[in-house]
């Protein structure tokens, strides 16, 4: 944020190239908070901006658990967020060697990198007595030892407080804390009657994001794990408090963005975007799904996709995949790869509602008109999975597939319109 100030930089010039937009836009974007382009130094991975007037960014989350703690099967999950354009991805993990597997993965992701140090610390302070257990320092700490490793954005559940544990404990919720990090500190504030560390010592976060350049991602600790629970008093006072943390971020110059908001039923998705932007002075909005509906396991991809389109065409700037997996257990390689492109989807379809990207539909629909299908299949988002169902039934030598074969519409109006045409003779 200091030298987008300052001036222009390179990195806001390869920024300015890859999204089409000039490089005053993205300077005063970063320089006003309303861009984030989290790129931690130790880390240094190829820039993405994420936020007012940039493309829609896709997060991958990575990571063990107690049960399933592989870190060759998260390698591969990397590669497969590689290979299908994840803008970033998440390490998430809570089992095994987590430090390993941490540097490991940063090692090998050339895009930018996150994580919730959190998470390492509550499972240690488990290890050891109990969540509740767990002191001031072991969380920062935590946050240092990832910012050293070269994290470029943390998770942060910086927006819980006393006050609003205390109307948690009033709300008729249903599903009550359902953030992993949140439950954390929902039960720590119980227990020791103490004033959540992470907000209470703001200003020291902020020295650390200072000090090592990473962003924070200001979780949304209290967000909604069921329909019935969205827009509620303890979702948006969180988010109202989040609102004021962006403000003490821009003024350290500390990057920022706003996490939210979980299970929302479609009508309610726009209005939380708005309401985000509003009362968060337009930082980036990282959202996680939403999903817009409880009663789809095993395909809550495809629920997450049709929030996160919505929510994209409303002016969210970055989705968080869910995959298949979601709610039932620790994802596999083909769940990353339906997760990653579902959201990738999604993310298109909401830049287009801004214009971005136009360019690829339209190559698209030219190449259907010509029956190109190697265009096509250059273009197309996953184009091993369209040649695979292009060859059931086509011989390669066919231009049609085996849906329409003779009676395919394309190409019988591509025989008369060009025989009956303007500049053809009769």
């Amino acid at each position: 944020m200091e030298e987008a100030r300052r001036g222009t930089t390179p990195m806001i010039k390869r920024i300015a190239e890859k999204e089409g937009v000039s490089e005053e836009f993205v300077r005063n974007g970063i320089a006003s908070g309303r861009i984030v382009v989290p790129c931690n130094p130790k880390h240094n991975p190829e820039p993405a901006a994420i936020g007012e007037g940039m493309g829609v960014k896709v997060n991958v989350n990575l990571g063990t658990s107690r049960d399933l703690a592989d870190i060759c099967s998260e390698l591969k999950k990397l590669d497969i967020a590689i290979k299908y354009g994840a803008d970033a991805v998440m390490d998430l993990s809570t089992g095994g060697d987590i430090d390993r597997i941490r540097k490991t993965l940063i090692k090998k992701a050339p895009m930018m990198m996150g994580s919730v140090p959190i998470y390492q610390t509550g499972l240690t302070a488990a290890r050891k007595d109990a969540i509740v257990n767990m002191t001031e320092d072991d969380i920062f700490d935590g946050i240092e030892k990832h910012a050293k490793d070269g994290m470029d954005f943390m998770t942060v559940h910086c927006g819980i407080t006393k006050e609003s544990v205390a109307w948690l404990k009033k709300s008729k919720r249903k599903t009550d804390v359902v953030s992993r990090g949140g439950s954390f500190l929902t039960a720590w504030i119980l227990h020791n009657e103490e004033e959540n560390p992470l907000y209470k010592n703001f200003d020291y976060l902020l020295e650390l994001a200072r000090k090592y350049e990473f962003a924070l991602s200001l979780g949304d600790g209290f967000r909604p794990g069921c329909i019935d629970d969205a827009s509620d008093q303890a979702q948006l006072s969180e988010l109202m408090t989040l609102g004021h943390l962006v403000t003490r971020c821009r003024e350290a110059g500390v990057q920022s963005m706003v996490e939210g908001p979980g299970h929302v039923p479609l009508d309610q998705v726009p209005m939380n975007i708005h309401l985000e932007k509003r009362l968060c002075h337009n930082a980036p909005f990282y959202v996680l799904g939403p999903l817009v509906t409880d009663i789809a396991p095993g395909y809550d991809h495809i629920v997450g996709a049709i929030g996160g389109a919505v929510a994209a065409q409303h002016g969210a700037d970055f989705l968080c995949y869910l995959t298949p997996a979601e709610h039932l257990g620790l994802p596999d390689e083909e769940d990353v790869r339906e997760g990653l492109i579902a959201s990738k989807i999604a993310a298109h379809v909401g830049d287009l509602c801004f214009g971005r990207g136009r360019e690829m539909d339209t190559k698209m629909a030219k190449a259907r008109k010509a029956l190109d299908w190697n265009t096509m299949f250059e273009v197309c988002i996953d184009p091993e999975k369209a040649r695979r169902y292009r060859a059931r039934g086509c011989t390669k030598e066919e231009d049609g597939c085996s849906m329409c074969g003779d009676v395919c519409a394309v190409k019988i109006v591509n025989k008369y319109l060009i025989k009956n045409g303007p500049n053809e003779d009769c």
